[in-house]
């Protein structure tokens, strides 16, 4: 028995810990806009973060969202349109790891920048409507959560007023964004007029029950508007477009917020409302006159494809990074892809893995990046050329996020992928369309392995073109990279808790 009983509305404490830090920020600014207190803001925007990546875990240990547990509350309704259960936490957990970098990596990044105060407060209330993405569990609240998420970043993207490829990278990022959404929206509309409810469980139980037979058409037409908007957000072929602008024009440590928290926040409200609003069988098939899955299956292999193929032909490391979030987004995809009216617990939980694994070995990438850039060092792999003669850690560190990325082993990276591989050709046995997907994913990570180890390369081997002074250690981006590299390398040997609580969450979503 509890000693104590808190009241429902503290399920959302973890994104309720992040809007109070962005608003406590917001009033910091409005009394002292000209402040350059760096320690005070960044300090304010971290604690933020790890106190809801405390009270995350702690709600994910205890239970709470998990009617199998002995104690556990099942799922917690706090406010209408919201759910708290194991899937929401997860992600949660994922937001407010990235968060929590990409906070602690910015103290140095921001040296001599204006708008610092608005920098923090953007960040965490980005990271507010991420948290609020994984709980939300209505069309309409998956749509106000995907705003207030979407907003702050358009403004991030282009926070260097000064350089022209960053105002230039946002305002690209906002006008497919707001593309994005009205497609989104107008699905949203669809799905409301062939079924007349919002709710995910509602809109189900319609289905279910034969009520929307005659708006079959309206229907199919909505749900394909809905992974319309759902690919923008995960940054997946053909709306892609928008991410390697995005991510080379804005400052660094925002592209690995947005390549890692964002499309994490994607996938979570993908992942829930694919299994809760529109279930697989022969019924729903008939209805709409497609099968979804098989619109996800050649959404991730051609994503995957296009993504490390356009990466392995570039000159530009972030440009690089950038096609390679679209390649793993490919990858995540495949969680969807592989489901099945029997199931898919194993390739869905195996996608939420690779999801916090990736938060961990992308974040750090780009971070890395942010330090050249610190640096001074160019844009380009010979640019790059021989770094690890004078920041030795922080190569060692690089290294071991492009090995974890391509799937190589001992790294983080390779349990994910190979959870992903097993559970495609599991889910194989309902459709063999999979198999297409697991061999696809094994090409395109060995494709991924030739230009990773080119950027691994040209840190270690290939000798600098032009002498360097000594490089500064800025103690907050070395912090962030260093944290990312060791929970890179100890998650796989750790990898059990990540695997029960992903698989639990999976078979709670899909029960």
């Amino acid at each position: 028995m509890a000693v104590f009983q808190l009241a429902e509305w503290t399920a959302m404490a973890p994104a309720l810990i992040l809007a109070g830090t962005a608003l406590a920020l917001f009033v910091f600014d409005s009394i002292s806009p000209h402040s350059t207190n760096r320690s005070l803001l960044a300090g304010t925007a971290a604690g933020g973060a790890l106190a809801s990546l405390a009270v995350a875990v702690w709600f994910i240990v205890a239970g709470v969202g998990t009617p199998t547990v002995d104690g556990g509350l099942g799922e917690i309704e706090p406010i209408h349109g919201f759910v708290v259960d194991q899937m929401a936490l997860y992600f949660m957990i994922i937001v407010a790891i990235v968060t929590a970098l990409i906070v602690v990596a910015s103290y140095d990044y921001l040296v001599g920048h204006a708008y610092q105060a608005e920098y923090y407060s953007l960040v965490v209330l980005a990271a507010t409507g991420m948290s609020m993405m994984a709980a939300a569990d209505s069309l309409v609240t998956i749509f106000i959560a995907l705003e207030l998420a979407s907003l702050p970043s358009y403004a991030l993207v282009a926070i260097l007023k000064d350089n022209r490829g960053s105002v230039e990278a946002g305002l690209k990022y906002f006008l497919i964004g707001a593309l994005s959404s009205a497609i989104f929206l107008y699905g949203i509309s669809l799905v409301y007029g062939a079924t007349g409810h919002l709710e995910l469980s509602a809109i189900a139980e319609v289905i279910a029950a034969g009520e929307a037979d005659d708006y079959g058409g309206l229907l199919g037409l909505g749900i394909l508007m809905l992974i319309g908007g759902f690919a923008f957000k995960t940054a997946s072929v053909p709306f892609h477009f928008w991410a390697p602008d995005a991510y080379e024009g804005a400052p660094a440590p925002i592209s690995a917020f947005l390549s890692s928290a964002s499309k994490a926040a994607g996938f979570v409200i993908l992942f829930r409302v694919f299994t809760e609003a529109f279930p697989l069988g022969e019924q729903m098939n008939a209805l709409i006159g497609f099968d979804w899955t098989v619109a996800f299956i050649i959404l991730a292999i051609v994503t995957m494809t296009v993504g490390n193929f356009a990466a392995a032909t570039q000159n530009n490391v972030k440009r690089m990074l950038a096609y390679s979030s679209i390649g793993h987004a490919g990858y995540a995809l495949i969680g969807v892809a592989g489901l099945s009216a029997d199931g898919g617990e194993l390739v869905m939980g195996a996608a939420m893995m690779h999801l916090l694994v990736y938060g961990f070995m992308n974040t750090g990438a780009f971070l890395f990046v942010a330090l050249a850039e610190h640096w001074g060092v160019g844009r380009t792999f010979e640019d790059y050329n021989g770094l690890s003669t004078q920041a030795p850690i922080a190569c060692a560190a690089m290294a071991v996020f492009m090995f974890s990325l391509a799937g190589i082993p001992p790294f983080g990276g390779f349990f994910s992928k190979f959870f992903l591989f097993m559970g495609a050709l599991e889910a194989s046995a309902a459709n063999t369309a999979m198999l297409a997907v697991a061999a696809a994913l094994v090409v395109n990570s060995a494709l991924s392995l030739y230009y990773y180890s080119r950027l691994v390369k040209a840190l270690w081997i290939e000798e600098p073109a032009t002498t360097r002074d000594r490089l500064a250690r800025p103690t907050g981006l070395y912090a962030a990279i260093v944290v990312a590299a060791v929970m890179t390398v100890l998650i796989l040997p750790g990898f059990g808790p990540v695997v029960d609580a992903a698989l639990d969450a999976a078979v709670a979503a899909l029960g």
